[in-house]
């Protein structure tokens, strides 16, 4: 048997409760290093606080992948119970976070929020391949990206309209202005109808359907075989290399961020030391077995595709966290987080956001299916990232903060091709029964840069460039040029 083939309607409703996710991560994006920053935090702490978004997707989505390939809960099916769940949680932190008092309620609430959109987010992603067939994915992920620009168009606006319509953007007593406050409760609530109209309105293929279109799931996969085969002590070195790093800290006296590189190493070694024990005993479902398993045996195209992952988040993350120290200072004049400026540039930055989002709804559905037919899927994705890069290298020749929209402009061109290109190429090279696993597993080289970024940029910044946060642009720029040489590199099946 083969799929059925999917309408635009069945397209909108696979991909709409992203649309709600979306808004969830501008809110989070766009605001919480001005919440952290009203609530006392420094420019230097900013990295700091941020660590524990990527850290919690590091280790939530590959288990959530791991989990879903495996569930299957009757009506409610393989991957909608876990959009549910993300999005109760995720509104619940969403409502909490403009109540936060103090910058550890912050961190703890940006955890919870982080969190609990990756539990949604991660199955979003096999969903796409789970319902729809290897025709129709580039158009499926094309929709979803367009979904997730007009979301974080919704969520990073929303506090320059308030502003707009009178609501006071006044960080009174070193608290949250209202129009932050009001855009938090508001997206919590979008977020939650958005995956529930997903949830409500479309049915899983069950696991006999799969059966029946070849799509069986393997239950002894090969990964975990040829895990058994390995000597426990390969891992050992990167534990050692996490003690180096721990031990240069103190040695050297680096920023205290670069402690968590040092645990990250040594906790991939002792994972990676815990699953060879399972795979030996003759544990082949066991899940850190599985997935220890599954990420050694990644294909060739997807550890290509990796690598330019890597440097195409680094990017992203340095934007995220330093845009609004950088337009308050260098375009608006100020470094005070309680002066009208400082607010106003911040509300700046939230339409910088919506601009790029908006670009890249309209490229993913518009100028990336079309460049993709005349040059190809890899060609389209280098042509993304260094119009990117242009966009991140002109914060350097425009001195007017209206002209940044320009800027925007080829970010939200990056932004569409990052999202869509390698999931489209990723998702028709994939075994469909592993769609759950190897995405979450993806999200690791989305995730490691973002904690490289939180760990190590800190300390450049404060070593070469203290108090001049528009370096990190330049940081940015340089790392989506290093992301589009690496695509180079990825050879996508029937393309010259």
């Amino acid at each position: 048997m083969e799929k059925p083939r999917q309408s635009w309607a069945g397209l909108w409703n696979i991909s709409f409760g992203f649309f709600g996710i979306q808004i969830g991560f501008a809110l989070q994006n766009a605001n919480m290093s001005r919440v952290f920053q009203s609530l006392g935090s420094s420019l230097d702490d900013l990295p700091w606080l941020w660590a524990a978004a990527p850290l919690t997707g590091l280790l939530v989505q590959p288990v959530i992948g791991h989990i879903s390939d495996r569930t299957w809960l009757g009506r409610l099916g393989r991957r909608r119970p876990f959009f549910l769940v993300g999005a109760v949680l995720a509104m619940i932190a969403l409502l909490g976070m403009p109540e936060a008092n103090a910058l550890l309620a912050a961190a703890l609430l940006l955890w919870l929020l982080d969190a609990s959109l990756n539990v949604s987010m991660e199955p979003f992603r096999a969903f796409v391949g789970d319902m729809l067939r290897k025709d129709q994915l580039s158009a499926g992920y094309a929709v979803q990206t367009a979904f997730i620009g007009a979301g974080a168009v919704v969520g990073s606006i929303f506090p320059y309209l308030l502003d707009h319509f009178g609501v006071s953007n006044d960080a009174l007593n070193g608290g949250i202005p209202d129009t932050v406050r009001y855009s938090f409760w508001a997206g919590g609530i979008a977020l939650f109808a958005a995956v529930l109209w997903t949830v409500l309105s479309t049915s899983e293929y069950s696991p006999e359907e799969q059966r029946a279109f070849g799509e069986a799931h393997a239950e002894t996969p090969q990964s975990v075989e040829a895990l058994a085969e390995r000597n426990p002590a390969s891992a050992l070195p990167w534990i050692a290399g996490g003690l180096l790093v721990v031990l240069a800290v103190r040695q050297w006296s680096l920023e205290k961020e670069v402690y968590l590189l040092g645990g990250l190493l040594a906790a991939y070694g002792i994972a990676s030391i815990l699953g060879i024990l399972q795979a030996r005993a003759g544990k082949p479902n066991a899940m850190l077995a599985s997935i220890v398993g599954d990420f050694a045996a990644m294909p060739p195209l997807m550890k290509r595709l990796a690598l330019v992952q890597f440097f195409s988040w680094s990017a992203l993350f340095i934007m995220w966290i330093y845009t609004t120290p950088t337009v308050a200072k260098d375009f608006f004049g100020s470094t005070d987080r309680t002066s009208a400026a400082f607010q106003e540039g911040g509300n700046w930055v939230g339409v910088l956001f919506a601009v790029y989002n908006g670009v890249a709804a309209i490229a993913a559905l518009t100028l990336l299916p079309l460049l993709s037919a005349r040059i190809g899927k890899a060609r389209t994705h280098m042509v993304g990232l260094l119009c990117g890069a242009a966009g991140y290298a002109s914060f350097f020749v425009i001195k007017d903060p209206a002209w940044l929209l320009l800027s925007e402009v080829g970010v939200g061109i990056a932004w569409a091709s990052i999202l869509a290109m390698p999931y489209a190429i990723l998702a028709s090279s994939l075994p469909q029964a592993k769609l759950g696993i190897y995405m979450g597993l993806f999200n690791v080289f989305v995730v490691v840069p973002q904690l490289l970024v939180a760990t190590v940029m800190g300390s450049i910044m404060k070593a070469f460039f203290p108090g001049e946060p528009i370096w990190t642009m330049a940081f940015a720029a340089g790392t989506l040029v290093l992301a589009a040489a690496a695509m180079s590199l990825v050879k996508v099946p029937g393309e010259a």
